[in-house]
């Protein structure tokens, strides 16, 4: 499969202030790729590398097969790009926004802008300057979708939204893969992305630290189980179940760990009665975490 976004080695500086460091990073053509990690971990910085909109201290980029420094016109004409520090002409309406972007890319009108805004349910005839966050957040969206680009480039895309707008939000992305084009979502909110991307890079400290599916990124984490039990089990009744670790005990209950295979879990409990038994699901917010402690605060 080609890449629609080839990163080597791809580093910046700011002053003695780290950036991002040697990025090695591919991108597959038609697949969601979620760009994960806290503020300061390099995000936005690398996508300005990507965008042309600042110049790496060394290595090289490729997006959509083109150079990010040579030809990065060319690449503009095909993205559609949500900056996460969005910023609007305050005194232009909606529209006025839309036919502007519509003309730099060469469409006949607003292209799906006002399909999109239906969907969005945001008013395109106001002027920004009286849009509430969330509603300008909506307006940049449609810039960015309306004219069907090859690849979206989309910072903290849902900040402001309200979560039923959010869920529209997922499926303009699902539609826009199914379509064959290629979402590049970068975000270090876990909970948006791991229901709809197909594959995750983690950075921290500007360094890429994994890049996973969200199915072994998920296998990795663990899931608490909290079981009530008739007569409480003698003290190393899960000590040796592969996986498990028990956290707590609290008057009939108690609280386990578990990484991997539930099956020796559920045959250890089957040997005792079990009143009531709780789990939560495993979360990628446990993987986010046990990588990102201790995370430093430079520029990024």
């Amino acid at each position: 499969m080609a890449a629609a976004i080839q990163a080597e080695t791809l580093t910046k500086f700011y002053g003695e202030a780290r950036g991002i460091l040697e990025l090695d990073l591919e991108v597959r053509e038609g697949e969601i790729f979620g760009f994960l990690g806290p503020n300061g971990a390099g995000k936005t910085t690398t996508i300005r590398m990507l965008l042309d909109l600042i110049r790496p201290s060394s290595g090289r980029a490729e997006v959509l097969g083109l150079d990010t420094r040579r030809e990065a016109v060319a690449i503009r004409r095909r993205i559609g790009y949500l900056p996460g520090d969005l910023r609007l002409y305050e005194r232009l309406t909606g529209r006025e926004l839309l036919e502007y972007f519509g003309h730099l890319r060469g469409l006949d009108g607003l292209g799906d802008g006002p399909a999109l805004a239906d969907r969005l349910d945001v008013q395109i005839d106001r002027p920004v300057q009286e849009l509430s966050r969330g509603n300008r957040q909506k307006v940049g969206l449609l810039q960015a979708f309306m004219h069907r680009p090859d690849l979206l480039i989309l910072d903290e895309p849902t900040s402001g939204l309200d979560p039923l707008i959010q869920q529209v939000f997922y499926d303009l992305v699902r539609e826009a893969t199914a379509e064959g084009r290629t979402v590049f979502l970068s975000s270090h909110n876990l909970a948006e992305v791991q229901h709809v991307a197909d594959r995750v890079a983690l950075v921290k400290e500007g360094k890429l630290v994994l890049v996973e599916t969200v199915e072994n990124l998920r296998a990795r984490a663990v899931t608490r189980v909290e079981a009530t039990f008739d007569t409480m089990p003698p003290a190393d009744a899960f000590g040796d179940v592969p996986g498990v670790r028990e956290l707590e005990r609290r008057g009939s209950r108690v609280v386990l760990s578990l990484l991997g295979n539930a099956d020796p879990l559920v045959k250890a409990l089957s040997q005792f009665t079990v009143l009531a038994l709780d789990s939560h699901e495993a979360d990628l917010e446990d993987v986010f975490l046990s990588l990102y402690r201790g995370n430093g605060s430079d520029a990024g």
